[in-house]
């Protein structure tokens, strides 16, 4: 294979990945628009109770040490970890202006932030990153395209570590050059080549 034609093949395997990813961002920002517009109907409805201070207070507190409770990887932080960042701080300003319902939802809403960017670090030791690994936005839900090889690093020359038949359900957690980072429902981690993954079925709807 001539270097043009490497090039080349890298750059296809980096843009499907993306294309991965950017699927799995819109399916997640779909998710959040539905669960706000629930919120903001059960707000019109007056069904909830005003929340109290103690009530703010206690769930910015628990969101604040989930976020510090956090092993992350030198280098990036997952967007959901930037979201829940951002969703405390606004909390917290909120709350200042004596507003304990808003703090309160936006606490919860922290907590879920962190809870996906956890998710995102949970396959596997991803708190040292391989040169050139970059993380997913968030977790994506795969399937093995035929009975593919997991190996211990993103290439042909690693160890095979396992293998996984057919139809196998996996999580992408990050990639580098033409490999995924997986790790399977049994928690096993590793890495394999792009072309033998692609998102399942119901992800895909």
């Amino acid at each position: 294979m001539t270097v043009r034609a490497h090039d080349l093949e890298q750059r296809v395997a980096r843009l499907e990945l993306q294309r991965l990813e950017r699927d799995a961002q819109v399916d997640q920002l779909q998710t959040q628009l539905d669960a706000a517009r629930r919120e903001v109907v059960r707000a019109m409805a007056k069904l909830q109770t005003l929340a109290s201070r103690a009530e703010a207070a206690s769930a910015m507190a628990e969101a604040e040490v989930a976020l510090q409770s956090l092993q992350l990887p030198a280098g990036q932080v997952p967007p959901g970890i930037v979201e829940a960042r951002q969703l405390l701080a606004q909390a917290s300003d909120e709350f200042n202006k004596g507003n304990y319902g808003g703090a309160l939802y936006l606490a919860n809403q922290s907590k879920g932030a962190t809870g996906t960017g956890r998710g995102t670090l949970g396959g596997g030791d991803l708190t040292t990153l391989r040169a050139g690994e970059v993380l997913f936005a968030l977790p994506i839900s795969l399937q093995t395209m035929g009975r593919a090889n997991v190996r211990e690093g993103p290439g042909a020359a690693f160890h095979v570590v396992f293998t996984l038949d057919a139809g196998t359900n996996v999580t992408g957690r990050s990639y580098a050059d033409q490999w995924v980072r997986v790790t399977d429902e049994s928690g096993r981690t590793g890495w394999i080549y792009y072309g033998l993954v692609g998102r399942r079925a119901e992800a895909a709807r």
